[in-house]
């Protein structure tokens, strides 16, 4: 009897957690760059416990963003910031922005990442330009290239108003380059190529605050990514009203038979206490 007890209460327990998981991803449902919560469960001699709680990595659908400078990202990977302190952390939430200064940003500062290319376009790996197989090759193959990335600046000459002191506006092209361009576009000089990292075991990433996350040891490493980068438009929620309220469902039903099976043992347990004290 004690055993079914404690079993249907650790049930109970972990339906708690599991439900109020299901509860995080309706609320978020339409909450830009949100990663639903997904939870696998594993049974013991007690009952059952979740196994492992991670965020799911598959895809949002795209909607037009606040601004032409946000981004999408399609496919498997992280667009890469970095904080004031110099610590990176990922996301998918390309709502970014350039700043009065010309820096490129999160909504809460944090610098996005990029590549520094030469007018050819070439991702430069310090003074020489990277070879484009080994980098296409390396991202293909989930590879890690060990190149700097660096804030994106375009930086607003207060002479003339304009980026980088030559270019009257920029644009950022479905490859995840921005471009600088003048004489009314007759001039279009690649700029900086936005960083997109993945991990082997995505779903392991840490969050550090709401969607934005850092690596673990299970997440492994960062290594290229092969999404590919849509200027004007952000990522929707992966999280679906619909499927969640039927999980939830499932788990409300769960938790009303653990509270049936809990209230049985307790009559079991007092008419076993009248018969001994009779």
């Amino acid at each position: 009897m004690n055993d079914s007890f404690i079993n249907a209460l650790n049930t109970q327990t972990m339906t708690s957690h599991w439900m109020d998981g299901i509860g995080e991803n309706m609320m978020n449902c339409y909450t830009p760059g949100y990663r639903e919560n997904k939870v696998n469960f594993k049974t013991y001699m007690g009952g059952v416990a979740p196994d492992s709680v991670y965020k799911s990595t598959s895809q949002g659908k795209s909607t037009p963003g606040t601004s032409d400078e946000n981004v999408y990202l399609e496919g498997k990977g992280f667009f890469v910031i970095r904080d004031s302190a110099g610590k990176i952390a990922y996301t998918r939430l390309g709502e970014f922005k350039f700043d009065g200064e010309g820096v490129y940003k999160t909504s809460d500062g944090k610098r996005v990442q990029g590549y520094i290319l030469n007018d050819k376009g070439e991702i430069m790996q310090g003074t020489k330009p990277m070879d484009a197989d080994i980098f296409t090759e390396a991202t293909i193959n989930g590879g890690s290239v060990q190149i700097p990335t660096t804030d994106i600046k375009l930086w607003i000459d207060p002479g003339n108003g304009k980026y980088l002191g030559k270019y009257d506006e920029f644009k950022i092209e479905g490859d995840g380059i921005v471009y600088g361009k003048a004489e009314n576009g007759k001039v279009k000089t690649p700029l900086y190529k936005i960083a997109i990292m993945n991990f082997h075991n995505p779903a392991e990433l840490f969050e550090i605050k709401p969607l934005q996350f850092i690596e673990t040891e299970e997440s492994g490493k960062p290594v290229c990514s092969t999404g590919e980068v849509r200027g004007g438009l952000i990522e929707l929620s992966n999280s679906g009203l619909g499927k969640n309220i039927n999980t939830y469902k499932m788990a409300q039903t769960q938790w009303n038979i653990t509270q049936k099976l809990l209230q049985s043992n307790k009559q079991l347990l007092q008419q076993a206490m009248e018969l001994m004290s009779s």
